[in-house]
């Protein structure tokens, strides 16, 4: 009965590992890394909601800046404290939109 016990215990700490790390301060929250009127998008290369965003942003005239979170592992590092689950993920001047919503990121830039 131990063991059971020892063993949802382990998995409950995995499946909530995100949550708990913070609170025991082996990694520092990553805050935005957006500077004031920055936009990054954090895509993939095969992903069309990011080839979508490219160009939503390109038709507007919106400058960003693009991390392949694949690629790059200081993308993927930020693109993980910012909660991302899916792609892409955009920050606009630190306001972060998951997904592609065009209305989301008018408002926001």
């Amino acid at each position: 009965m131990k063991r059971i016990l020892l063993i949802l215990a382990a998995l409950a700490t995995w499946q909530q590992w995100d949550r708990i790390e913070p609170l025991l301060g082996l990694n520092p929250p990553v805050q935005s890394q957006a500077r004031t009127g920055e936009v990054i998008l954090y895509a993939t290369s095969w992903c069309g909601y990011c080839a979508k965003t490219r160009s939503f942003l390109a038709e507007r005239g919106i400058p960003y800046r693009e991390l392949d979170i694949e690629k790059s592992t200081d993308g993927r590092r930020a693109y993980e404290a910012l909660g991302g689950r899916g792609v892409p993920v955009i920050d606009v001047k630190g306001t972060v939109i998951h997904g592609y919503d065009p209305q989301g990121i008018l408002a926001a830039y």
